[in-house]
């Protein structure tokens, strides 16, 4: 890549790099109009020839007795706040500069939105208009917007790179980089290394020219001793996926730029965890692969070693993401963390039974499980429970190895995708895993079509909740 995403973590678009004059922004919902225009007599009468009823989304510009511009008002219906304010930076002339004032919704919340409204993927064409800006030392009051609405950017921007710019190598280095920026140990792993260490990775990535990599970060809060809680995260980081000889449709290949997805929600996590400097310690690992076609790629029919000494019989090619987690989460186990956590863009079959806009969770701890759903519907984040449906296992048995990676039967694609996992999850772990979509098929109020960040406000809330004393 010729930039660094990284500028997220710093300056989130959104955020107006230098101060200046602002104007009042005024988010009200139906009930709170009439209050609202009794104090802003200037917008009232705009307010009544326009219709505006404080519909979520919806901005009433006014203006003042000189004729310029005063002020917006902006609707957020009954919806919660990430609706009206992520509609806010496109809806607002381009280029104007703002703050919010008070009122009754949550500033952090407001801002975020406001915040995460504004991007867009735009390295590799002509910008387009710029949206409007909040005030940064406006902004500096809810620092948790910022941090936030950073790490999602974050992600959505590796997501939204394409694999020709953005191979295992690049999202390697993408997560060394957010290491270094926040002083967390990281690294590597490659070679001789990786296939002595993670061999169902190698063996994802032994297909393509770029070479797979295995990265591993270790950071401790400033405020977290040795006790203190360990949470464990691990993405599927597959820059592009071909589907390997079981080679994918046209059709299906083309949005796999975004088969790192989970690689990229969890890096975007650690970092706001690390923002955030909570008093945990926190482990990330990312298997970084591309699954591609050539005289070295893993065949149907293989049989790998993992690293828990399971033998898997490759059943399909395109059942690599299974594959890349294996050995991270067996890994991860051995550390014994509070909570393990791990996020992919693994099957089809959670699209089909979800849609694209509720990722599925699986766990195999009902109180985890429970905080993570919570989580999600306080920060409008949601997820879908699915049962790890133990009889279902049965599925994944075959006469030449331990374990194949696919099912013997054509359902529940999800379920045993994730039964396939537990496998390499020790007895006493408590562990999420996380089937996600990462992408927005057309742009909503704050979510602009591309890749999204799926699950990372429910993790962070849930995590934070962790982070505090007595907490579970």
């Amino acid at each position: 890549m010729t930039y660094s995403p990284l500028q997220f973590l710093d300056q989130p678009s959104g955020l107006a790099h230098v101060p200046g004059p602002s104007l009042p922004l005024y988010a009200v919902r139906p009930e709170g109009l009439g209050a609202c225009l009794a104090a802003l007599p200037e917008a009232a009468a705009q307010a009544r020839l326009l219709g505006f009823t404080g519909e979520a989304g919806r901005v009433l510009l006014y203006a003042d007795a000189q004729g310029a511009l005063a002020g917006a008002l902006l609707g957020l219906g009954n919806a919660p706040e990430s609706i009206g304010f992520g509609a806010a930076a496109a809806a607002l002339p381009a280029g104007s500069l703002w703050h919010i004032e008070p009122g009754g919704f949550d500033p952090e919340r407001a801002e975020r939105a406001f915040l995460l409204g504004a991007y867009r993927y735009q390295t590799q064409r002509a910008r387009q208009a710029d949206f409007a800006q909040l005030a940064p030392q406006r902004a500096q009051a809810q620092p948790r917007a910022r941090i936030l609405a950073g790490s999602m950017m974050l992600a959505r921007e590796l997501i939204n790179t394409p694999p020709n710019l953005l191979g295992p190598p690049e999202l390697a280095q993408a997560a060394l980089d957010v290491a270094q920026h926040f002083g967390a140990e990281a690294e590597a792993i490659t070679g001789a290394a990786l296939e002595a260490n993670y061999p169902t990775v190698a063996a994802v990535g032994a297909g393509s020219a770029r070479a797979p990599a295995v990265v591993v970060l270790r950071w401790q809060g400033s405020q977290a001793g040795t006790e203190a809680k360990l949470v464990s995260l691990c993405g599927k980081g597959v820059c592009f996926d071909t589907g390997g000889y079981n080679l994918k449709p046209g059709g299906s290949m083309r949005l796999m730029r975004k088969d790192m997805g989970g690689a990229a929600i969890m890096l975007g996590l650690a970092s706001a965890i690390m923002a955030l400097d909570l008093p945990i310690r926190l482990e990330l690992r990312l298997g970084c692969v591309e699954n591609s076609v050539s005289g070295h790629a893993m065949r149907p029919s293989d049989i790998l070693r993992t690293r828990a000494g399971i033998s898997v019989e490759v059943g399909d090619t395109d059942a690599e993401g299974r594959l890349v987690l294996c050995d991270l989460l067996h890994e991860a186990c051995g550390a014994q963390p509070h909570w393990l956590i791990d996020a992919a863009t693994l099957t089809g079959a959670a699209r089909v039974a979800l849609g694209p806009d509720l990722p599925a969770l699986f766990s195999n701890d009902d109180a985890l499980a429970q905080t993570i759903l919570e989580s999600g519907l306080i920060e409008n984040d949601p997820l879908w429970r699915l049962p790890l449906h133990a009889p279902y296992a049965a599925w994944l048995e075959t006469p030449y190895a331990d374990l194949c990676n696919i099912s013997s039967k054509p359902m529940a694609g999800a379920v045993t995708a994730a039964l396939f996992l537990q496998h390499f999850i020790s007895k006493n772990t408590h562990w999420a895993h996380i089937d996600t979509y990462a992408w927005n098929d057309a742009t909503r109020p704050g979510k602009p079509e591309g890749g999204e960040a799926q699950t990372l406000q429910a993790l962070l809330a849930a995590i934070e909740g962790l982070s505090r004393p007595h907490a579970m």
